[in-house]
């Protein structure tokens, strides 16, 4: 196991009616900006539960973030919370509104006259506004860590930050959001969950026994729980266990002492920015093959991953991670996500040299857990993925 330090400050309230605890949880003379997407929020009753718990706050509104939340529209956000003195943000979403207020936490105390800069130069944010979150589609598990990925349409972008000052005071998570959440965005929160666990578990053995096991144990569970959400979203249990999967899955508890892969990610990340393909299913169509692609490499714990998470005990090493592949394309599948590029899109065929081109403008040269992964072989693993 490799030497690691971890600590995790995000408080997290969950269970049925904790939105209501916000009134403990901000600062009774914050200025307070609520941040949330497209008014879903307005028809499924959270807004009025949240506007309730805030009480008196003085409180200004931004909406409109979408999924994959863009830089240009997150400006204008910006503008205000420096216009009207926000000290405070709470965002109320899905893993994109969430992402897009730990942008503003940081740009809002940035210096600099871009803030792009902050994405584009890798500049990590140890300070920020403070912010709480009221998540209302599991998925990304950002609401339990400091991780952020924002989009910009203008050049086609998709990048990432982080820092310690991007960590949520609070997050409140209500499992009976998830009875209104359309039958897509479960099975996009699911695939993502399971993905989040593979980039931290399917590399190399590192003798990190109960990350393993933890692992396996969020992997096993949203494989048990996820078709039971997609056919009845009003299961409480189900809700509750998928939801807390999600937020398990990526909140640095299983990535201590081990190798971390993410090279599916940012290949998925580029296709979102150029074909606007939801993030999770983007990860469904690179995943399989990534792993095909570097069969050798990973071996050891796509056959651990078969016997453990799959129950396979027939066949050799090889045969047992090949099917243990086979088995996580058929649960996308059972999951009516599709795991080919062109079945998303008929401008599939110059894809591999946008993302080629993209990683070597950035000087993304050698990724994965060994960081060996060439651009060429970026190339090969998107072009198996048409």
């Amino acid at each position: 196991m490799k030497n690691f330090e971890y600590k995790n400050p995000t408080k997290i309230l969950f269970g049925e009616g904790q939105i209501a605890s916000l009134n403990n949880e901000i600062p009774e003379n914050a200025k307070v900006m609520l941040l949330y997407g497209g008014g879903s929020i307005k028809r499924n009753g959270i807004y009025e539960q949240v506007k309730a718990a805030l009480h008196q706050r003085d409180t200004v509104e931004f909406g409109g973030i979408p999924a994959n939340p863009e830089y240009e529209i997150l400006l204008k956000a910006l503008n205000e919370i420096k216009e009207e003195k926000v000290d405070y943000l709470l965002a109320v979403g899905g893993g994109s509104v969430i992402d897009g207020v730990k942008f503003l936490a940081a740009a809002a105390l940035y210096e600099g006259e871009e803030p792009w800069d902050i994405l584009a130069k890798n500049i990590g944010r140890d300070v920020g506004l403070p912010f709480g979150t009221v998540l209302t589609l599991p998925a990304t598990g950002t609401e339990m860590n400091s991780f952020s990925v924002i989009s910009r349409a203008e050049t086609k972008e998709k990048l990432g930050m982080s820092g310690l000052g991007l960590f949520p005071q609070f997050s409140i998570l209500d499992p009976k959001v998830v009875h209104s959440i359309p039958k897509r965005q479960i099975a996009n929160g699911i695939v993502d969950a399971f993905n989040h666990v593979m980039e931290q578990y399917i590399t190399y053995p590192a003798n990190a026994n109960l990350q393993d096991r933890i692992a396996e144990g969020i992997l096993q569970t949203l494989i048990e729980v996820g078709p039971k959400v997609m056919n009845d979203p009003t299961d409480y249990n189900a809700a509750a266990n998928f939801m807390w999967s999600c937020t398990m899955a990526l909140n640095g508890l299983i990535q201590n002492g081990v190798p971390g892969d993410w090279a599916v990610h940012m290949m998925g990340h580029e296709l979102t920015a150029l074909h606007q393909i939801d993030h999770a299913r983007t990860l469904a169509i690179i995943g399989p093959n990534h792993y095909k692609y570097n069969f050798e490499n990973k071996k050891e714990k796509l056959t651990q991953f078969g016997e453990r998470v799959w129950n396979i005990t027939e066949g050799t090493m090889d045969e047992k991670a090949q099917k243990a592949i086979e088995h996580t394309i058929a649960f996308y599948h059972q999951l009516e996500v599709p795991t080919k590029l062109s079945e998303y899109t008929e401008n599939y065929k110059g894809s591999s040299q946008f993302i080629v081109d993209q990683f070597t403008k950035r000087g993304w040269t050698g990724i994965g857990e060994r960081g060996d992964l060439t651009p060429d072989d970026v190339k090969k693993i998107v072009e198996m993925s048409y």
